[in-house]
């Protein structure tokens, strides 16, 4: 009897500015999918600013990982298919939340096959309480406001408060 063992790599490529839980429950979905599941935290580009440093976006991921076996974190620059043929992934995790994201993402998906035909792109809807859910409009409402949302793991909250605290300290300075 012959058994071939191979695991399949997934990477769960994005900006986390920041790691919400709506994001935090598609990783789940996809660490039951695959064997490893690798967070893949953009440095960013030219046409997005991030709110939070790369180094930071990293760690509030990281200490978020520890009921996952089979999750780790990793920051990337570059084309995603170049980092994904590096680390010998062969599928791309990708969260839906509403028709409007499948256009870009749909798009960002027949791209990435043009440049790498082996790789494939699959999508994950979070559950229905995280579907409103973006970085940028929890950023707005923390930012702007002391609210719980539930919607950010505790690290997140705390550092968005700091980041709020920060910024008002400067304003008023």
């Amino acid at each position: 009897m012959v058994f071939f063992l191979f695991m399949i790599k997934a990477l769960y490529p994005g900006t986390f500015d920041p790691v919400t839980e709506g994001h935090l429950d598609v990783l789940s979905r996809a660490s039951d999918l695959f064997d490893q599941v690798v967070v893949a935290v953009s440095a960013g580009n030219s046409f997005k600013e991030t709110t939070f440093d790369l180094p930071t976006r990293v760690s509030l991921v990281k200490d978020n990982l520890n009921r996952f076996q089979n999750v780790s974190v990793e920051p990337f620059s570059g084309l995603l298919v170049d980092y994904a043929k590096n680390k010998g992934a062969k599928v791309l995790v990708r969260g839906l939340r509403a028709v409007s994201d499948f256009e870009y993402e749909f798009q960002m998906a027949q791209m990435n096959r043009h440049l790498d035909s082996k790789l494939e792109t699959i999508f994950l809807m979070p559950n229905e309480k995280y579907f409103y859910t973006s970085s940028q409009l929890i950023k707005q409402v923390h930012l702007y406001g002391d609210h719980e949302t539930n919607l950010v793991p505790p690290n997140v909250l705390t550092a968005l408060r700091k980041l709020t605290q920060t910024t008002n300290d400067q304003e008023l300075g």
